[in-house]
């Protein structure tokens, strides 16, 4: 399949790179990172009507979560002028909710699959793009029950076949509940930390003393701060309850270091989660190399799903328990 690329930044540069590198066509736009891109060997339209023109089977929306009802609108407009095109729309979007809104109010719902990779820098820009950056990485796909099954197959053979990756298919409200979890509190939280030292008096000595857990803790925090903060906002539904969890939870153990109390319910409630993230845990499932669908699909932990009857409700069902989709071979589905 031939795939369009709306935004060149990191996401939608990196994604661009990938699929070049492993051969599938790719024609992409971006009013400010086209001509880095044209020179990096990509194939680049001037604007979204000129993308169009190359009618890409699949067209990814990668502009910024602010610009996204902007670039809808002008695909929206460009497939009027383009006669029996019938893409499939998705994104990279870190945020579900509003994409399909914005999608949905620009006439393109029914073409719409969503999607997240769940991989990135604190870097920004095409400069900073990478195809290794989206090759065997986790991705969410998110459907509702209007989603065209076809569709939604176009979008994980995608994934799973020539970007190599995992697909956890889900609803936008349990993505987006799970991401406040694991991606945007983590980005408020290092902000946070941030900000800490940026106010003490003792800043230019802490700084100097920093070391491996500041530089751990504090990474995504030197993400644009405008990126961040259009990702939280747009999860803010999500986002804010988890934030309230953890000021009651810093101000009980704060109030526990003043009074000299048990502080062990703190340190010792993550426990369950090292166990699966630690080395040999079994939390992080890796991508496969495309054309690995025939050597999963004897494994003992793999469960095959026929692609028949409401196939992606059942995906849907076990991917909300913690399963995902490695491969699609002869016509089944395998999770891990």
């Amino acid at each position: 399949m031939s795939v369009g690329v709306v935004g060149l930044g990191l996401i939608g540069g990196s994604l661009a790179r990938a699929l070049q590198a492993a051969g599938v066509p790719v024609v992409a736009t971006d009013p400010v990172s086209g001509g880095e891109a044209r020179a990096a060997g990509l194939t680049v339209a001037d604007d979204v009507a000129r993308l169009a023109a190359n009618r890409p089977d699949v067209v990814v929306l990668a502009a910024p979560l602010r610009a996204m009802r902007t670039v809808a609108g002008e695909l929206a407009e460009a497939l009027a002028e383009e006669p029996g095109w019938d893409p499939t729309v998705t994104d990279v979007g870190s945020v579900k909710g509003p994409v399909r809104d914005a999608v949905t109010e620009a006439g393109l719902g029914q073409r719409y699959v969503g999607a997240h990779p769940m991989s990135g820098t604190e870097h920004s820009g095409f400069a900073a793009s990478s195809a290794t950056l989206m090759q065997g990485v986790p991705w969410a796909v998110t459907v509702t029950g209007d989603t065209d099954p076809e569709r939604l197959l176009q979008v994980l053979r995608l994934v799973t076949g020539p970007l190599g990756g995992t697909a956890a298919v889900l609803t936008d409200e349990l993505h987006d509940e799970a991401v406040a979890l694991v991606s945007h509190v983590p980005h408020v939280l290092a902000t946070h930390l941030l900000g800490s030292v940026a106010s003490a008096p003792v800043r230019d000595v802490a700084l100097r003393l920093a070391a491996g857990s500041f530089r751990d803790g504090t990474r995504v925090g030197l993400t644009d701060p405008r990126r961040t903060e259009a990702m939280v906002t747009e999860n803010s539904a999500w986002v804010a309850p988890v934030l309230r969890l953890a000021a009651r939870d810093l101000e009980r153990l704060a109030d526990a270091l003043d009074s000299n109390a048990p502080t062990h319910w703190f340190f010792d409630r993550p426990e369950p989660v090292r166990e699966r993230i630690r080395p040999g845990g079994t939390a992080r499932v890796t991508g496969l190399r495309p054309g690995d669908g025939a050597d999963v699909a004897g494994a003992a932990d793999v469960k095959a799903v026929p692609l028949t009857g409401d196939w992606s409700a059942a995906l849907v069902a076990a991917c909300s328990q913690g399963a995902v989709l490695v491969a699609l071979d002869q016509g089944q589905a395998f999770l891990r």
